[in-house]
């Protein structure tokens, strides 16, 4: 895959994805079926936001401004300390699927993102699922 081929090129580069990462966290911050996750955040999302700007940069094969700041990502190490189970993925990926939906044109990137992902919001799990009694 060449450099105009990776998902970071095609999603617009740094200005394309920034746009993406930034309706995420206001749908994340207004949408109430996102509110499990949202409460799991702080209350100003800037550094949520460019963290999370960072990470996809490299992980979209862009520039590896996570990997340069902070070393290597550790997302799961990192999200041990926020109790995460389904419900927190499928939040996740609510406002994820809705931002691609609103900010990337190509059908098709969109759909291997959705599966990307949501792959990686289900890896992010770190507690069972609450048992309905």
């Amino acid at each position: 895959m060449n450099e105009t081929t990776t998902p970071f090129a095609r999603i617009g580069g740094e200005a394309g994805l920034r746009t993406l990462v930034k309706r995420f966290y206001e749908l994340m911050d207004t949408l109430p079926e996102a509110y499990g996750i949202r409460k799991l955040h702080q209350p100003d999302l800037s550094s949520a936001e460019e963290k999370l700007f960072m990470y996809l940069c490299g992980w979209l094969g862009g520039p590896q401004l996570y990997v340069e700041k902070y070393g290597h990502p550790r997302l799961r190490a990192r999200h041990l300390p926020f109790a995460i189970a389904s419900d927190g993925a499928a939040q996740w990926m609510l406002c994820m699927r809705q931002a691609m939906a609103e900010t990337i044109a190509d059908e098709d990137l969109r759909k291997g993102l959705d599966k990307a992902l949501t792959d990686l919001a289900l890896h992010m799990r770190n507690r069972n699922d609450p048992v309905d009694n």
